[in-house]
């Protein structure tokens, strides 16, 4: 038996898909094994965990999918606002941040939100946690990439990169780190926080994938990904994907090589098998076409043996199981939500959050 890996998309239609993935046989499948249709607006953010999957949208909720008991867990109602990014750290803590400007900080044991920060003037783009756990980067509308301390929820170090940049990504080992700003990404070391590198993009950059240490995976609004060394800028390796643009990009390994996830406007979730120390071009193991303008993507791939979903009987192609679901989705007007913190954040001038109800006592366990 194969591990368990899953590909959870989210798409304009509101919906989140679920495609388990069958790796025995040469040219691999995905199932459909879930929709999960929880949000009243599109999907913007997806992350995902041992246990959970949490999507975010333009409706201001953050939807728990328990991956264990296969059942919808509630909702997280404290942003104002769009939730633009979404990251775990580890199976403890989740990141999200927003329209609103906060950057938020959940327990995942009872949900609860231990740290609410302002972290930008503007809209919060993208954060990323380093992998100690300890610090987290944020990019936003106001022009700064901001460094948090996440033991005290207080800003560490401001930086005015004087552009909008749209993400902001740890390397695996967190030496360093990337940020981009429209077709370009300029990356910095850590120790010197200063820029080393820069990367330019044909086209404007939408997703990336650190695959190792040094080599990035970069997709934009093209047909094309590019694998390119961070540390020399050369493009080391590019092939067309999709017919359209792709939209979110992510990776996991197997036994002796790495596979690339890639998703598209086209509909098309496809799988690609990389050797990352030949870099020849890669080869497709599979695709899936969803049938929804996909907007963004995540694989699930727990560490220990889940147990296996119950069977369903669906019929063999799953596009017209998809389509079935979006014209419920277009049909579907309101939806009950059901609110899990139950912790209230009082934001402090200086950023710093205080829980009400317990005098600020909780604190985040790295």
């Amino acid at each position: 038996m194969g591990p368990v890996i899953e590909l959870i998309a989210g798409s304009y239609e509101q919906i989140a898909f679920g495609y388990r993935l069958s790796t025995g046989e040469e040219e691999w499948t995905a199932t459909a094994d879930f929709t999960h249709h929880a949000h009243t607006a599109s999907v913007s953010a997806v992350a995902t965990s041992e246990r959970y999957i949490a999507t975010g949208s333009r409706d201001e909720t953050i939807q728990i999918y328990d991956m264990k008991k296969r059942i919808e867990h509630g909702a997280l109602l404290h942003h104002d606002g769009t939730i633009s990014c979404l990251e775990f750290y580890g199976s403890s803590h989740l990141l999200s941040g927003g329209q609103d400007g906060l950057l938020c900080v959940w327990s995942t044991r009872k949900w609860e939100c231990l740290k609410s920060i302002r972290a930008h003037k503007g809209h919060v783009t993208s954060l990323s946690v380093h992998p100690s756990g300890k610090l987290a980067l944020t990019v936003g509308t106001d022009k700064t990439l901001r460094t948090w301390n996440l033991i005290d929820g207080r800003s560490a170090f401001i930086k005015n990169i004087k552009q909008n940049a749209v993400i902001v990504k740890w390397s695996p080992e967190g030496d360093k780190y990337v940020v981009v700003i429209s077709d370009k990404v300029d990356v910095y070391d850590l120790e010197t926080a200063t820029l080393t590198s820069t990367i330019i993009n044909p086209k404007r950059i939408s997703s990336i994938k650190f695959l190792t240490n040094s080599i990035l995976a970069i997709a934009g609004d093209d047909e094309t990904v590019r694998l390119c060394d961070v540390n020399t800028q050369k493009v080391l390796c590019e092939f067309e994907a999709h017919e359209t643009r792709v939209k979110s990009v992510d990776s996991f390994t197997m036994e002796d090589f790495c596979v690339l996830v890639t998703a598209s406007n086209d509909g098309f979730i496809k799988m690609w098998k990389l050797n990352l120390e030949s870099l020849e071009p890669p080869v497709l193991l599979g695709k899936v076409n969803t049938t929804a303008r996909l907007t963004c993507l995540a694989v699930w791939k727990p560490t220990t043996l889940q147990e296996p979903p119950p069977e369903v009987k669906t019929e063999p192609t799953t596009s017209q199981d998809a389509k079935d679901v979006l014209e419920l989705a277009k049909a579907k007007k309101k939806k009950k939500r059901v609110r899990i913190s139950t912790v209230e954040v009082v934001q402090e001038e200086d950023g710093s959050p205080k829980n009400k109800k317990d005098g600020g006592k909780k604190k985040q366990k790295t």
